[in-house]
Order: C-alpha cells, then sequence, then structure tokens
C-alpha cells in the first residue's frame, strides 16, 4: 500500500504509487503534461505505461525523450521550449536524476524567461512560480524527487553547476520501487553508492543538522542492509523498497545540509571525464571518509560500524577512519564498482584538472556563504584524496 508523507515537497511513496499518477494531476487541475524521459526509460517501456495512465486519467501527453546524461543546458532548454510552444500546464520527470533535473529545468523555462543560465548558483536566484512538476524516478539514488533543485551541465564553462527556487521546485514526489526492478547490477551499484554518499556526506557537512543526522543515519543503515541484496538480485523487492526509501532520505538528508567532497570530486569526473555520477562520487569515498574522521568521529565511526566494522570505545579518529575507508572499500568490491584507475585512465590527467576544479567551486559557493566541507578545501588535500583514491580502491 503506498503512504504520503512530507519532504521539501509531499512524497507518495510504495510498490504501485505510479498508477495515481494521473489522478494526482486532476487533483491539481492539469490538463496537459509535457514528459521528461531518456531513451533508455522508454527503451524499458516505463515511460510508455507512464504515459498510458496519464492518457487514462484524460490527461494531453507531450513527449520529450531528449534527456542527456549530465545534462546539458542546450537539451534542457529544448524541453522547456517544447513545453512552452505546446502550453502545456504541468510536467512529469521520469528517470534517474538526469530526466528529473532535466524535468525540474524545463518546469523553470515554462514560466521564466531563457537562457537557462540566468538561473545558476544556489543563493540569490530569483525565479517566478511555474506550472506543476511531478518527479517519478526509476533508480535509487539521486532523490532528486526530495531536492528543490537541480544539476546542470554549463556548457560554457565545462562545469556543473545548479538551478534552485520555486521555479523548478517538485509539486509531488512519485516514488514506486517496483519500477527499478528492471534496473541491471551496474546501475544499481552506481545509484546505490550515490544515495550512500547523499548520506554520509550530509551526516558529516560543516551545514549538518538535527534532519540530517536522522535521515543520514537511517539512509546509511538502510544502504548497508539491502544494496549489495539489491545488486545481487534485482527481483528482490524489500531490498528495492529499502534502497528506494535511502535514495528518497538522502534527497532529504542533503537538502539542507548538501554534500561536500566526494560530491565536489565526482561532479569534477562526471564534468570533465563524463564518469557517471554513481561512480564518480563514490570513487574517492574510502579517502573521504579517512580524511574528516579527525573532525567527524561520531558520525564516521556510525559510517564503519554500519557496515560490520568492530572498534573499541575509546578508537583514535586515525583507527576510525581507517576502518570507515575499509568498509567502503569492501563494498564498493563487493557490489564490483569500477575503480577511479579504470574509469579515468592517467593519474596525471585527474591532477591536472580536478584539484583546480573543485577549490574553484567550492570558493565560489564561499562567496556566497556556502562552506559545506569539514575540512579546509586546498589543492594538496583534494589531490592528496585522488592519488590515494587512484591507488588503492
Amino acid at each position: 500500500m503506498a503512504s504520503i508523507w512530507s519532504a521539501p515537497n509531499p512524497i507518495l511513496f510504495g510498490f504501485g504509487a505510479a498508477a495515481q499518477t494521473g489522478a494526482e494531476l486532476i487533483k491539481l487541475g492539469c490538463k496537459k503534461a509535457l514528459v521528461v524521459f531518456d531513451k533508455g526509460v522508454a527503451a524499458a517501456g516505463i515511460s510508455a505505461r507512464i504515459i498510458r495512465i496519464l492518457s487514462h486519467a484524460g490527461i494531453q501527453t507531450v513527449p520529450f525523450d531528449g534527456v542527456l546524461a549530465d545534462p546539458p543546458d542546450w537539451s534542457v532548454e529544448a524541453a522547456g521550449a517544447l513545453g512552452a510552444s505546446e502550453k502545456v500546464d504541468c510536467v512529469v520527470g521520469v528517470g534517474g536524476g538526469s530526466s528529473l533535473d532535466t524535468a525540474k529545468g524545463a518546469k523553470l523555462l515554462i514560466a521564466n524567461p531563457p537562457p537557462l543560465s540566468r538561473y545558476y548558483g544556489r543563493e540569490g536566484v530569483v525565479t517566478k512560480p511555474s506550472v506543476p512538476l511531478i518527479a517519478i524516478p526509476t533508480t535509487a539514488g539521486t532523490g532528486s524527487e526530495c531536492t528543490p533543485g537541480g544539476v546542470i551541465t554549463d556548457t560554457k564553462r565545462g562545469i556543473k553547476t545548479n538551478i534552485a527556487g520555486i521555479g523548478c521546485a517538485v509539486t509531488l514526489g512519485i516514488v514506486d520501487p517496483e519500477l527499478t526492478l528492471g534496473l541491471p547490477p551496474s546501475v544499481t551499484a552506481s545509484t546505490g553508492m550515490d544515495a550512500l554518499c547523499h548520506c554520509a556526506e550530509s551526516l558529516t557537512s560543516a551545514r549538518a543538522n538535527a534532519v540530517s543526522a536522522v535521515t543520514g543515519r537511517e539512509g546509511i543503515a538502510l544502504v548497508s542492509k539491502y544494496l549489495v541484496r539489491a545488486v545481487r538480485d534485482g527481483s528482490d523487492r524489500a531490498a528495492r523498497e529499502g534502497m528506494m526509501l535511502a535514495s528518497a532520505l538522502g534527497g532529504i538528508s542533503m537538502s539542507g545540509a548538501l554534500c561536500h567532497l566526494s560530491h565536489d570530486i565526482g561532479r569534477s569526473l562526471g564534468a570533465k571525464f563524463h564518469v557517471p555520477h554513481g561512480n564518480g562520487c563514490a570513487a574517492c569515498l574510502p579517502q573521504v571518509l579517512e580524511a574528516i574522521a579527525p573532525v567527524k568521529a561520531e558520525q564516521t565511526r556510525y559510517f564503519a560500524e554500519s557496515f560490520g566494522a568492530a572498534l573499541p570505545p575509546n578508537a583514535p579518529p586515525d583507527e576510525i577512519g581507517r576502518a570507515a575507508s575499509d568498509a567502503a572499500r569492501r563494498l564498493m568490491k563487493e557490489i564490483s564498482l569500477p575503480p577511479l584507475r579504470e574509469l579515468v585512465p592517467g593519474l596525471s590527467g585527474l591532477l591536472s584538472v580536478v584539484p583546480e576544479e573543485v577549490v574553484m567551486q567550492c570558493e565560489m559557493a564561499a562567496k556566497n556563504g556556502i562552506v559545506t566541507s569539514p575540512l579546509p578545501v586546498t589543492r594538496e588535500l583534494i589531490s592528496d584524496i585522488l592519488t590515494r583514491a587512484y591507488e588503492e580502491n
């Protein structure tokens, strides 16, 4: 049975929840929907299923299947232009994080004039309210159905950046674990690690709060219980439901606390080397955990113990950090997640690009009062994390 609960926006959660999409749009007074998805979701038959549900409810549909990984600004603008020209009164995003972020951008541009670059940034960006948006994830990873913004690739600068604000806010998230039953093991592993990074980073963020302390811990516990099961047996309904809950909790958890080093590095790996998002964020997680243990010992200890580490009560931070790092590394091997050296050939290429970009992004965020890393972000720190991840994982 589906149940409803609230995050930054309402969430309809449970097996079979997607069948209620049309009814929910009717409640919102909608008659014509821009349905945003990628070709993988189309090939799996999921977008056609959602479109049938909408049609049976009397909702007209305008499909947009041009979603690309790490959505480039121009493709998001194309989705928004289609929605505006067709005069849709709602948007439905179906898919992983790229589809949901594209849908958020399309919603924004239906009521706010292009180009999308006018709305980059988390703070101080003013947007007008737009049409309702229903976000339907088909992976257990991004938690984008629970977050008020999206991640877009700024193709002029070659970086990933954010859109946020009321103009792209989710009206309703519909989280149906049934939609993930067909995910292949590699996608399950990559997206699951993204969810884990959201929970671990928001728990240890410099902006961590009472909500992220609860949701981050519960998300980590769920991933420790269900990710390996979901990778090994994609038809395991309990595991799929547990991972979808972990993903949603990760989205809630990072909404206020935000993420830090693993995601900062992962965004750069995605923008510069086209590394899949979950793989990129997880690639340095063991080394990030070890680095932050001296200043986030209690939270890092929780991570380590959630994945089976046995630590004495008086364990010093360096021992806690090693245990957490070892636990993350064991998990990555157990789910066959490719190590960094298989994702990007050549350490020198990494070191010539990533540290500089991570520091630049963090400095830009700090100018707007946003500091998330529990450690000062320096080129030396990022270079050390990358080098060790390349050699150790």
